[in-house]
């Protein structure tokens, strides 16, 4: 059995929000898996299906973000999961936007939900790192991350969802190469530029008839 812990806030307030990133990705697991319905559990929502082969339990903490290691913690010991039984998925400052990488332990690099994660079950879990960009400077973080994504982001961030759903199974699988792949394949291809169409060069036009009339008629009898 897996572990998959989607971050995020509670409430309709954060539904939207860039942090939430996490919740959005494993709400679309659930949905284009056929997931059981969500119930309240271990300080969060929590949700059970398979993919693929595996049993994959979805958990969204309902603690906020600074403390969702205790719903983790709660899940893990219930179920008797280790570290490596789990994999987070959440929002990243350091990737552009709609980009996603895979990463297997490490540190938390500031991320709130992480240090928390960390604290409570040490650092050897799996997280699916979700970009959003960054603001430009620290000081702008906090308001970046907890506003909603812009209308501009919608496109990518539904072929975002769509590619991560896509390939749950090869991730639950631990098949990484193959899940970054399927969500490769869920971004439209670029557009390739039309080849130019050369222009016809004009007509010249036709020089004056200096006939007389008489040479007219005579030469539609010849």
């Amino acid at each position: 059995m897996q572990l998959w812990v989607g971050l995020g806030n509670p409430g309709a307030k954060y539904a939207a929000n860039r942090h939430n990133i996490g919740f959005m990705a494993v709400d679309r697991v659930a949905e284009d898996h056929g997931f059981a319905p969500w119930r309240a559990k271990f300080q969060g929502q929590l949700t059970e299906g398979r993919l693929g082969t595996e049993n994959v339990l979805l958990l969204k903490p309902e603690t906020f973000m600074n403390l969702s290691g205790q719903s983790v913690g709660e899940a893990m010991r219930f179920y008797k999961l280790t570290p490596a039984d789990v994999t987070v998925f959440h929002d990243e400052l350091d990737l552009a936007p709609g980009k996603l990488r895979v990463k297997q332990g490490g540190g938390h690099a500031g991320h709130n939900g992480l240090r928390s994660i960390h604290g409570h079950i040490g650092e050897a879990y799996a997280r699916v790192r979700l970009g959003i960009g960054h603001p430009g400077h620290k000081d702008r973080v906090s308001g970046y991350v907890l506003s909603d994504f812009a209308k501009a982001d919608q496109d990518w961030l539904d072929d975002l969802m769509r590619g991560i759903a896509r390939g749950a199974p090869d991730l639950a699988a631990g098949d990484a190469p193959k899940f970054l792949n399927a969500v490769a394949l869920a971004r439209p291809a670029p557009e390739k530029p039309k080849p130019a169409v050369a222009e016809k060069p004009a007509a010249e036009p036709a020089p004056p008839d200096t006939r007389n009339p008489m040479q007219k008629l005579l030469d539609k009898f010849r």
